[in-house]
Order: structure tokens, then C-alpha cells, then sequence
């Protein structure tokens, strides 16, 4: 094999890269912890504990977690929704990036994150700080109080979050 030592590495560590067939590493790693888990720590994790999640690493990207707007109004739970522009976004605006949207929902009873979409700059790696606070089973309010870094796109998330309206 041509190239640098860290250049072959990358080859046989990284499926799907030089094939263009896609990458099955990540799914494959997190049965296996799971397998380990069951096996070795009497951790009884399961595959369909994981929450739904997503990327598409378009213009603009796209980060998605759990389940959409539509899916919790057909489930009849009541339920809060959060929605703010990119355009009202400082990062998106100063980049010049202010297509798109975030969106959030969450059970209006217990305060569970339920679900929510980041289409916009950074919505790849945003929707990670939503994604976190669901798998804690932590109310909405946790990010909601949180200070973040300003100028960013996940700085909105707690603003977003205190202009809930009944879906």
C-alpha cells in the first residue's frame, strides 16, 4: 500500500472511505460495547435504547435526534415545541449561513426532551448537546439554565427553550 504509515492506517481503520460503500464502524462499535457490557459488567444495555440519530452532511447540515414534530403529535402525548430561524442566530448571521432552522420538543408533563432538528451551520455537531442531556433523562431546563459560548449556534438552544408553545 502507497502513501504515509498514518495514510495506510487511516485505509484499513476507516472502511468506506476509499470505497465510497459508506462506513458501519460506528453502529459496530456500540454493539459491541453493548455486547461487553451484558458479557462482562452485568449492564443489561440493549440495542433499543439508543435514540434515533442523524447527520447529513449537506449545505446547510443537518443534526437530528429522537423523534420529529409530527411523531409525537400522531402519539396524542401533550407536548411543547421550540422553533427559532437561522436568521435570528448571531453565528449563522455572521457567517453569512442564515438558511435554515432549530427545532425542539418535549412532553410537556414530564419536561423529556422528545426530539429536535438543527438545519443550519453547526447543526452536525450541535444536535450532540441536545443528544446528551436526552440519553441523561434530564428535563429540558438542564440546557435550558446552561451558558454558552457566544458567538454559537447551540447559545440559542436555551433561548429557544424558554419560548415553548403547546404543539
Amino acid at each position: 500500500m502507497k502513501g504515509q504509515p498514518e495514510q495506510r492506517c487511516a485505509a484499513r481503520t476507516r472502511p468506506g472511505r476509499k470505497s465510497g460503500r459508506g462506513r458501519a464502524g460506528e453502529g459496530s462499535n456500540l454493539v459491541g460495547e453493548i455486547v461487553a457490557a451484558n458479557l462482562l459488567d452485568d449492564d443489561p444495555r440493549r440495542v433499543s435504547d439508543r435514540i434515533l440519530t442523524y447527520g447529513l452532511f449537506v449545505d446547510p447540515p443537518l443534526g437530528r435526534a429522537g423523534l420529529t414534530e409530527t411523531e409525537v403529535h400522531k402519539s396524542g402525548r401533550r407536548a411543547l415545541v421550540g422553533k427559532r430561524p437561522m436568521e435570528r442566530v448571531k453565528r449563522a448571521v455572521e457567517k453569512g449561513e442564515t438558511q435554515g432552522f432549530m427545532k425542539i420538543v418535549v412532553d410537556a408533563e414530564t419536561r423529556a426532551i422528545l426530539g429536535a432538528a438543527i438545519l443550519g451551520t453547526g447543526g452536525d455537531e450541535v444536535i450532540h448537546s441536545i443528544l446528551d442531556v436526552m440519553y441523561a433523562k434530564a428535563p429540558y431546563t438542564t440546557i435550558q439554565r446552561a451558558m454558552h459560548i457566544h458567538p454559537t449556534a447551540s447559545e440559542l438552544i436555551p433561548t429557544m427553550l424558554g419560548e415553548l408553545k403547546p404543539l
